[in-house]
């Protein structure tokens, strides 16, 4: 990153990244909840969250080790989010583990072959994931799962509340400007649905790229 852009400027152009890929859906009731897999255990509890308030009776969390936590876990994303689902309070008989999934496209194949599995065939599920990963949700689901009605869901996180310790915002600018590119060059190869993207959106992901935030990108 060059160190003479300007960090106010910085997290400006983020935060538009931040306010597209969010798509802040509205809540509704469906047959499950998803929580797919990442490093952030936020998701997990608010997935939980979710099955507590009555949204769905059924939690499928699913996650192998991706990109992101490959290097900084030794256990399944999935069987992480389960313990964080129990240790919430949910039953055992509530939750299933998909525990072989490397990205968003499998975390859907596998939890609806897991599902069906069992038995289970649902028509409506709320998929959660990290706030700016719901685009991406959004448009693979619409290639993997067309049928399945579906909402997408994050924890209730504004761009500046969401860093942490564990996830600063370093970190997350990083991170999100790889996901953008993601939209553009997987609807390219048919991995996902294409989406409009406005010209401010473009200069920003651009701006970023430009200020040394390309660490998770694709190399094409």
């Amino acid at each position: 990153m060059n160190s003479d852009k300007p960090k106010k400027e910085i997290l400006t152009q983020a935060r538009i990244l931040w306010d597209y890929m969010k798509l802040g859906q509205p809540l509704q009731k469906a047959d499950c909840v998803i929580a797919m897999g990442s490093h952030d255990l936020r998701v997990a509890e608010y997935a939980a969250q979710l099955v507590f308030g009555g949204w769905a009776p059924l939690l499928v969390c699913s996650g192998g080790l991706g990109r992101l936590t490959d290097k900084i876990w030794h256990e399944p994303e999935a069987r992480k989010f389960a313990r964080v689902a129990e240790n919430a309070g949910i039953p055992k008989d509530q939750i299933l583990i998909e525990d072989q999934s490397a990205n968003t496209a499998e975390n859907l194949r596998f939890s609806r072959e897991l599902l069906a599995s069992k038995k289970i065939y649902i028509h409506s599920a709320i998929l959660v994931h990290k706030p700016y990963m719901e685009r991406r949700v959004w448009a693979t689901v619409k290639i993997v799962w067309l049928e399945l009605e579906c909402l997408i869901s994050s924890p209730p996180l504004e761009f500046l509340e969401y860093p942490n310790q564990q996830i600063p915002m370093e970190d997350v600018i990083q991170i999100m400007v790889g996901d953008f590119q993601r939209i553009l060059i997987y609807a390219e190869r048919g991995f996902q649905t294409p989406q409009v993207i406005p010209s401010h959106v473009m200069d920003a992901f651009a701006y970023l790229v430009k200020a040394g935030y390309d660490h998770h990108c694709v190399k094409i």
